[in-house]
């Protein structure tokens, strides 16, 4: 085997035009699976992150039933003591902070005209701490010395044609079903990766959403981790903790079930992108292994006429072309790796996303398992081209193989 290894290499190397060529046809392919799927993931991840860090947290812990039929009674599913609540949740390994929310619905009145809305009550601090994918558009960030203060989402800011500094009314309904109506001062405006989100959404202190709604309760513990990697580790923990307690433990994947969706489609894309270039490796390269193989003929012929077995012959070619993939692979991990960096340095700018107000700059970010097709193809790739010609030359007539030298 290292004899046939040896000869292997030196075919190679005798051949440095055609083999250059090859070998650059498959670090090309590797080269382009890398930065495709590197690109790819940026997009998922930063969707991902972007709906972490605007509107979901990583966790969310609310009372069992509450996402079914909360929005016909929310006051039957208020979490009583939350301070309890987050001592236990803010005790788990990994969790960052742990911030409450109350969520309502009501009507916003500039004094003219009336916008539904879909309002949140929040701790300021904590939620700016979290918030690092919101776009506060104009004005500021609500802040604890806001009493009633409000940020509004874009859409709605727009539809009422506010802007920081007016005062808007503010009705709901309290949980035991009376209406109550507060006065508010518009601080900022904001925008988050969904413009659906946007058109309706309005924040407020936890405090302010509480005297509107007439009760000391939450609905919501949120909880922002480390780092996202630690989300199923925390969910199992806290679904440990709080186990007959009445409560249910959401990550953010099941909270925004686009992004299940979106990954399924890039799954998919990124898969017929492996295919395609595969393919188009392997008929580039199978074409140059057939023109070698033709033109080796009589050699195949002679090493068989000196006693090599058929599958001699069969195997060197396979080893010669197991030995370019690997170099032509390496290089284009080397290469491929080397110019996700670069771009990443410098930005791809991007344009919003669909249902999206918000540029972006992507990357191309790299993974192993990336890394690891792009490598596994390159290598493949030629192997598999030479499948066909190796066969083809060690069935060949020997005399017919020996008469292409004449």
């Amino acid at each position: 085997m290292f004899e046939l290894l040896r000869l292997a290499a030196r075919n190679i190397l005798r051949q440095r035009g055609r083999s250059l060529m090859t070998l650059f046809a498959i670090a090309f392919g590797v080269v382009a699976l890398i930065l495709a799927g590197g690109f790819i993931k940026d997009t998922v991840d930063e969707l991902g992150e972007s709906m972490i860090h605007s509107q979901s947290g990583h966790l969310q812990v609310n009372r069992d039933g509450y996402r079914e039929q909360g929005s016909r009674d929310p006051g039957a599913f208020l979490i009583r003591e939350p301070e309890a609540l987050r001592s236990r949740l803010a005790a788990l390994p990994a969790v960052e902070e742990v911030m409450l929310r109350s969520v309502f619905s009501g009507l916003l009145n500039n004094g003219r005209t009336d916008w539904a809305i879909m309002g949140e009550g929040v701790e300021p601090a904590a939620e700016a701490r979290l918030g690092t994918y919101i776009n506060i558009s104009e004005g500021r960030q609500l802040a604890e010395s806001d009493p009633f203060g409000m940020l509004l989402g874009a859409g709605v800011a727009q539809a009422l044609k506010l802007a920081p500094g007016d005062w808007v009314n503010l009705l709901a309904n309290t949980t035991d079903g009376a209406v109550n109506v507060l006065e508010f001062e518009v601080v900022g405006i904001f925008q988050t990766f969904s413009k659906d989100y946007d058109a309706r959404a309005v924040r407020i202190p936890l405090p302010a959403a509480q005297e509107l709604l007439g009760d000391d309760g939450v609905h919501l513990a949120v909880l922002r981790l480390e780092r996202t990697e630690a989300t199923a580790a925390v969910k199992r923990a806290a679904q440990a903790v709080l186990a007959h307690d009445g409560f249910e433990v959401l990550d953010w994947r099941r909270l925004n079930p686009f992004y299940e969706q979106t990954v399924e489609l890039y799954q998919q894309q990124f898969g017929f992108l492996v295919l395609v270039i595969l393919l188009m490796v392997t008929l580039s390269v199978g074409n140059t292994i057939n023109m070698n193989v033709y033109e080796r003929a009589a050699e195949f012929g002679t090493m068989q006429a000196c006693g090599a077995p058929r599958r001699e012959i069969f195997r060197l070619i396979l080893l010669e072309s197991a030995l370019l993939g690997l170099a032509g692979a390496m290089v284009g991990v080397v290469a491929g790796t080397g110019l996700a960096l670069l771009i990443s340095w410098i930005g791809i700018p991007m344009p919003p996303p669909p249902n999206s107000d918000i540029a972006y700059v992507a990357l191309i970010r790299l993974a192993w398992w990336i890394t690891g097709v792009s490598f596994l193809i390159g290598v493949l790739a030629p192997v598999v081209a030479a499948l066909r010609p190796a066969r083809r030359a060690a069935r060949a007539d020997i005399a017919e193989s020996l008469r292409q030298a004449v």
